[in-house]
């Protein structure tokens, strides 16, 4: 992990310098990743909006974001840049991707059984420092972080039956 000096990780400051353009086109950056760097790095930035991303804001953002790196010269060395949506099943690894979750269908997996189960879905309610609450049914479930294994966002279409978020 790069660390910059008064800057954080360079994660952290892709994103500081990053986030303000996106904003200006209506979007949320949901997540930066940065990995590789030997000859060269790839800069992922994920970002969203309620009613969807297109290709067209992709590359829209694509060609602001790598001019604003270029000026910014936070990579040292070449780099490949992707800009894309968070994807409809996208896995929920960081604390902030938890919270943007909230109101979305999701599905868990725990290393212990909760309520007899070890794989669990519902609409995530809340996200605490300790646990997590989902309106699953037959009843709502209130699931420790430290047993879940792994969680990922479910696809919910509008219109469907499991649907009560609007796109």
């Amino acid at each position: 992990m790069v660390v910059l000096k008064g800057r954080g990780t360079l994660a952290e400051a892709i994103e500081a310098v990053v986030t303000p353009v996106a904003r200006a086109h209506g979007l949320t950056v949901v997540d930066v990743d940065v990995r590789g760097g030997g000859r060269r790095q790839v800069v992922r930035v994920f970002v969203d909006r309620s009613d969807g991303v297109g290709i067209d804001d992709c590359q829209r953002l694509s060609r602001e974001i790598g001019d604003l790196l270029d000026v910014e010269d936070l990579l040292s060395g070449p780099y490949d840049l992707e800009v894309s949506s968070p994807g409809l099943d996208r896995e929920l690894r960081t604390e902030r991707e938890w919270r943007w979750a909230i109101g979305r269908r999701v599905r868990m997996w725990t290393r212990e059984p909760v309520d007899g189960r070890r794989e669990l879905a519902g609409r995530l309610v809340e996200v605490g420092e300790t646990d997590v609450s989902l309106a699953a049914d037959p009843v709502p479930t209130r699931v420790s972080r430290g047993l879940v294994t792994k969680a990922r966002l479910e696809v919910d279409l509008p219109g469907s039956a499991s649907s009560g978020r609007s796109r």
